[in-house]
């Protein structure tokens, strides 16, 4: 019988991506099941590499409940008995990556992804960007948002990468 070989996930920042690939994944979901019972806020820095976009990647695979990933990984495991495990909430995706802000405003990039959310979660938009901005976190949609150690909360996924808006840097 011819072994399987698993090719490594080079340049992969999608966890959908990287598990439907079957790329070698070092299962580090045991973490995601403890960020989300403590119920707290966190920042999330590492050094260049070391694998941000794929953690919030998968963290947004988490709450918007696809299960299927997450099949045979520790999280599975440890989320079997709750019944409230990959249930499918809203998550809110900030990427930052590849967006030239010499060319394109920081504002406009704010702007079409909340114009993107505004229509997915059936919202006016109105007001300026930053009334607007607030207006995700208290939208009725989103007090159904997945429990954490037996409160509502909420999530948001932040991800940037050398965010430049100076014309010198690069």
């Amino acid at each position: 019988m011819a072994e399987e070989i698993r090719r490594l996930p080079v340049g992969v920042q999608s966890f959908e991506d990287l598990r439907e690939g079957g790329f070698v994944y070092v299962d580090k979901t045991k973490y995601i099941y403890e960020l989300a019972r403590r119920s707290k806020q966190y920042f999330l820095s590492r050094l260049r590499r070391f694998g941000k976009s794929l953690f919030l990647s998968t963290l947004k695979a988490y709450w918007e409940g696809k299960r299927e990933l997450f099949e045979g990984l520790e999280i599975a495991e440890l989320e079997k008995d709750s019944a409230m495990a990959f249930e499918p909430h809203p998550v809110f995706y900030f990427d930052f990556n590849g967006q030239n802000y010499q060319d394109r405003a920081l504002e406009d990039v704010l702007d079409g992804m909340l114009s993107e959310w505004e229509e997915l979660y059936d919202c006016e938009k109105n007001g300026s960007l930053s009334d607007r901005f607030k207006k995700p976190l208290s939208w009725d949609s989103m007090l159904t948002a997945k429990s954490t150690a037996a409160e509502g909360g909420r999530i948001a996924c932040w991800r940037q990468t050398n965010l430049s808006i100076s014309s010198n840097s690069k």
